[in-house]
């Protein structure tokens, strides 16, 4: 999936870049696209046991590929956040699996550096 965003043979979904909170390496994560102007919206499926959510409590700084670029930011986890209202705003099929596959859904913002 992650090949698939970056050649944009796909629509509806990014790729979020964590730092590894144990190994500091990156991590990449296939998310959908959650691009509203300087802002990118996340619901995790899992909550704060996602992986990539658990790197953004240690260390909240991201990177995101979106519209065939990668852009820099600072993540926030929001669990007092209603993510199903939260979800009304993101692409339709993801936020359907999202809601399907999740155990514990959270919504997480990223505040998107000015270009």
């Amino acid at each position: 999936m992650k090949l698939a965003v970056r050649l944009r043979l796909v629509r509806g979904w990014a790729i979020l870049e964590t730092r590894g909170r144990r190994t500091g390496e990156p991590r990449q994560t296939p998310v959908g696209n959650g691009l509203a102007d300087d802002t990118f919206w996340i619901v995790a499926e899992h909550g704060s046991k996602a992986g990539y959510v658990r790197n953004i409590a240690a260390d909240p700084r991201v990177r995101v590929f979106v519209n065939g670029r990668w852009r820099t930011g600072t993540a926030h986890a929001l669990p007092d956040d209603d993510p199903v209202e939260r979800q009304r705003s993101l692409p339709a099929l993801n936020a359907r699996v999202v809601r399907l596959m999740g155990t514990d859904l959270m919504t997480v913002r990223v505040d998107l550096d000015p270009e």
